[in-house]
């Protein structure tokens, strides 16, 4: 794989017109390499859908501590305690059995470098994702925050193909019916612009900017 920096640099000119917009990286499938160079490029923001890819691939990155690595992919209860050891974030909370893993490892863990949470809302309605459906969003934000868990954002990946923007005008819509001080992890390479028109503080981009 080689990095098109044209297309990141692109990204990061789009990310100037519109303010508290992030740009996580999505660095699986990648070496750590091309992790590192993109560190030392001064990009602080990673992301990783599995944790044992994760824990092998980020083991071997210099100044780890200056960047930011959040879970993006879906969470198993037996991989919580090496989930909260390794990742910063944790975007992919979407049932209160998980909620329950955590707070009870938090507890027993002497090292966690897991501070925040996003929940992950299965805006399509899709059987095969992941995610907790909306009418059940904000039980789910409350039942977190009751349990400890410092919950800071919603995240969600439309269906593929679909018109991405009238799912994001529905995360709004969402976001501001349960707290608008939220943050929105939404967009990805092909609707990261649709998204940060719509308010996104975090867009997710990956094959977009690693080249075969």
């Amino acid at each position: 794989m080689t990095i098109n920096f044209k297309i990141l640099d692109q990204i990061k000119s789009n990310l100037k017109k519109f303010d508290k917009a992030d740009l996580l990286i999505v660095s699986k499938n990648q070496t750590s390499n091309d992790v590192q160079d993109l560190i030392n490029r001064g990009f602080k923001i990673f992301g990783e859908n599995r944790v044992q890819e994760a824990n092998k691939k980020y083991s071997n990155i210099v100044n780890l501590e200056n960047i930011e690595l959040h879970l993006i992919g879906p969470l198993q209860t037996n991989k919580v305690k090496d989930a909260l050891i390794l990742f910063n974030t944790i975007q992919s909370i979407d049932r209160k059995k998980l909620v329950d893993a955590i707070a009870k490892a938090s507890t027993s863990l002497k090292y966690k470098k897991t501070n925040s949470y996003y929940i992950q809302v299965n805006i399509g309605s899709e059987i095969q994702k992941s995610g907790v459906s909306q009418s059940d969003v904000d039980d789910l934000y409350r039942y977190s925050i009751d349990k400890g868990l410092n919950i800071i954002g919603l995240m969600c990946i439309p269906p593929i193909g679909s018109n991405s923007e009238f799912f994001f005008k529905e995360m709004n819509v969402i976001k501001n019916k349960i707290n608008p001080k939220l943050f929105l992890s939404m967009g990805m390479s092909n609707d990261y612009l649709v998204a940060l028109n719509h308010k996104s503080n975090l867009i997710r981009v990956g094959s977009l900017i690693f080249n075969d």
